[in-house]
């Protein structure tokens, strides 16, 4: 029988966030656990997994990916072999509220929460900078891990920080400075669970763990902070078809006058606003936005940036201009642009690349051309990506390519 890629746990592993060595981790783990003894499981089965070389693994591998993932194999994507078996075609759909629970446990058990240091926060004693030095490393690796791969299973380990951070500032002793510098990692790490949150789909909990990040960022009186959580409440309502409000908002933001030293964060703004403008047709004002990032872009010094405004490359810039001209209908330019950010991408961003490579296939489809919507489909580099919103974007786009080219 000939390969077939097992794409239903290649999806899996996005959707809860794993790598292949975390997954092999996570299958070693629970062996030892329940079963007394490790399952010698390593990143290279799971790569044979995926690559459809391996139909059906072994029942020392199956038992814990049905634990972690907690479905039947079949369901997994695996194909029984003959006279096989299955351990678990009867097993009993877990409600949501469960499959959920699993999630969670699953993923914080598993390597991630260590590599980014975030059972770490201090938990009593007094604080001095040296600790908020800490905590801020943290943040940086929570905003890489997220501009990497997406947010998935990020969510639960940004938001499990947020707490120890909020019961830090509760039992903790420290001088106003270090208040201030807690209350702004406060606001960082909401503001990334709320990108974490948004990437899975749960539009309420991001717009929850955002205004978490205003109050924050206001209490810290830290003026970046503040703009960062009205621009990222700007995209709540852009996202939620709020254009107008969008607008209102980036516009406010643009006015406070710490953005004269802060280039790269009004780039940012000036690029959401152009994209704004172009969805209540205001055409002219959406080419104005654009020039004006471009100009402070010039004059920005990526080098110094926050963690979290790292994703604000070049190629995120030609992108950001891509959504506003589809915003304004204007496809033909968007696909230009998107092509232009796809070749501009580096390594580090692969959630971009499969946002904006499933935007390409989406341009295309727009514009009616079949054929090369199917290729860039086949192409998306979805394999570590972890955001069910674009897995849900790119099955939407597949589907109607394959509806049209049946109609053809």
């Amino acid at each position: 029988m000939p390969k077939q890629r097992n794409t239903v746990l290649e999806s899996l592993l996005s959707e809860f966030g794993y790598t292949h060595e975390q997954l092999a981790y996570e299958v070693n783990r629970i062996a030892l656990d329940k079963f007394g003894t490790s399952a010698n499981c390593t990143d290279r089965h799971v790569r044979r997994w995926i690559a459809g070389e391996v139909r059906w693994p072994w029942a020392r591998y199956l038992r814990p990916l049905q634990e972690i993932f907690g479905r039947a194999p079949e369901a997994m994507g695996f194909v029984p072999r003959k006279n096989t078996q299955s351990t678990g075609t009867t097993r009993r759909p877990e409600p949501a509220e469960e499959h959920h629970a699993v999630q969670r446990r699953t993923f914080i058990a598993g390597a991630l929460i260590a590599a980014l240091g975030t059972d770490q926060a201090p938990q009593r004693g007094r604080l001095g900078m040296a600790d908020v030095d800490r905590v801020q490393g943290t943040i940086t690796r929570l905003d890489a891990h997220f501009n990497g791969l997406g947010g998935g299973a990020l969510f639960e380990v940004a938001t499990d920080y947020l707490v120890r951070l909020q019961r830090a500032l509760d039992r903790c002793t420290f001088g106003e400075r270090v208040e201030r510098a807690l209350l702004k990692a406060v606001a960082d790490v909401a503001a990334c669970a709320g990108w974490s949150a948004h990437d899975c789909g749960d539009y309420a909990k991001a717009a929850q763990l955002r205004n978490q990040a205003l109050q924050a960022a206001l209490l810290a009186r830290d003026p970046v902070a503040v703009t960062r959580a009205w621009s990222d409440l700007a995209a709540q309502a852009g996202h939620s078809g709020r254009a107008a409000e969008a607008a209102r908002i980036n516009k406010a933001a643009l006015s406070e006058r710490h953005l004269r030293t802060q280039p790269l964060i009004s780039a940012l703004l000036h690029a959401r606003l152009a994209d704004c403008l172009a969805q209540i047709d205001d055409r002219s004002g959406m080419g104005r936005q654009l020039a004006a990032a471009e100009r402070v872009y010039d004059r920005a010094d990526p080098e110094g940036a926050p963690s979290w405004l790292a994703f604000l490359t070049p190629a995120e810039l030609s992108g950001l201009g891509a959504i506003a001209h589809r915003s304004a209908g204007q496809y033909t330019r968007a696909e230009s642009q998107t092509a232009q950010a796809l070749s501009l991408l580096d390594g580090r961003f692969s959630r971009n690349r499969v946002y904006y490579t499933v935007l390409l296939a989406e341009l295309q489809l727009a514009q009616g051309d079949i054929e090369r919507t199917a290729a860039t489909v086949a192409a998306v580099p979805a394999s570590g990506v972890a955001s069910s919103r674009i897995a849900a974007r790119l099955d939407r786009v597949a589907q109607a390519a394959r509806q049209q080219e049946g109609n053809l």
